[in-house]
C-alpha cells in the first residue's frame, strides 16, 4: 500500500465530523478569552484628565505621599506607569522615565495576554475548515469511484450531498474565524488607547521632576534652543487631556 492510499485510508476513516467539533472547542475558547479580555479591560481605563489634574494638584504641593495614594487607588494603566515612577522618583527624572518605561512595557504584556490566540485563531479558523472540506470532498469521490454504472444517478446524487456537507466545514470555519478577527482587533484599538493615555499622567509627574531637577539640565534646553523641559511635558500634557484632543 502507497502513502497516497494509506493517507486517503486514514481520511475516509475519521471522516470530517471531528474537525467540526474542533472548531467549535476553538470557537468556545476564544468566547471564553474574549470574556476574561473585557473584564480585565473594563477595570484598566481611567479618568486621565480627572487623574491628570489630580496628579498635578498633589505634586505643585510637593504632596508626595497623597499623589502615590491617588494612584493606587486609581488602579488604570495609566496609574499603574505613573506609580513606578514615582516610587523612584528620589533617584531623580532619568531613572523615574526609564521605570515608567519598565512598567509599560509590564503593563502592555498584561494586555496582550491570551490575544495571541485569537488573532491565530482567526487567520486560521478558515483554513482548519478547508481542511475539514477537502476530507469530505475525498469521501465523495471515492463513492463517486466505487459506485456501480447501472447508479449513476443514485450515486451522483449522493456525491453532490456529501460535496454540500463537506462545504459546511469551511463555512464553520469562516464563521469561527469573523468574531475571532474582530474581537482581536477591538483589544488591539483598547491596547493603543490605554497605552497613549499614560502620556498625560507621566507627563505631569516628569514635568514636576524635570523642575527639581538640577539647572545645569534646564540650561542645556535653552542653549539647544528648546524650551525647558517642564515647559514642554506640560505642554503636552495640556494636549493629551484637553477635551477637543
Amino acid at each position: 500500500m502507497t502513502l497516497v492510499d494509506t493517507l486517503k485510508a486514514f481520511f475516509l476513516q475519521s471522516g470530517a465530523a471531528w474537525i467540526l467539533w474542533f472548531l467549535l472547542a476553538l470557537a468556545l475558547a476564544c468566547t471564553f478569552v474574549a470574556i476574561e479580555r473585557f473584564m480585565f479591560f473594563r477595570g484598566r481605563g481611567a479618568n486621565l484628565a480627572a487623574l491628570a489634574r489630580d496628579l498635578e494638584t498633589q505634586l505643585a504641593a510637593r504632596d508626595l505621599a497623597g499623589a502615590r495614594k491617588r494612584l493606587e487607588e486609581d488602579g488604570s494603566v495609566a496609574a499603574a506607569v505613573a506609580l513606578a515612577g514615582l516610587r523612584v522618583a528620589r533617584l531623580g527624572p532619568a531613572s523615574a522615565e526609564k521605570a515608567m518605561q519598565g512598567a509599560s512595557a509590564v503593563e502592555r504584556e498584561r494586555l496582550e495576554a491570551r490575544l495571541a490566540f485569537m488573532g491565530t485563531l482567526g487567520n486560521n479558523a478558515p483554513f482548519v475548515g478547508l481542511f475539514g472540506t477537502v476530507i469530505g470532498v475525498i469521501a465523495a469521490f471515492e463513492q463517486l469511484g466505487v459506485g456501480s454504472a447501472g447508479q449513476g444517478q443514485a450515486v451522483s446524487s449522493a456525491v453532490m450531498a456529501g460535496i454540500a456537507e463537506a462545504l459546511i466545514a469551511t463555512a464553520v470555519g469562516i464563521g469561527v474565524a469573523l468574531p475571532a478577527v474582530a474581537g482581536y482587533n477591538y483589544f488591539q484599538r483598547r491596547i493603543a488607547g490605554l497605552l497613549s493615555g499614560t502620556e498625560a499622567v507621566t507627563s505631569v509627574l516628569l514635568a514636576y521632576l524635570l523642575a527639581d531637577a538640577p539647572e545645569e539640565a534646564t540650561t542645556t534646553n535653552l542653549a539647544n534652543g528648546e524650551a525647558p523641559a517642564p515647559q514642554r511635558k506640560l505642554e503636552a500634557m495640556r494636549v493629551l487631556v484637553s477635551p477637543g484632543a
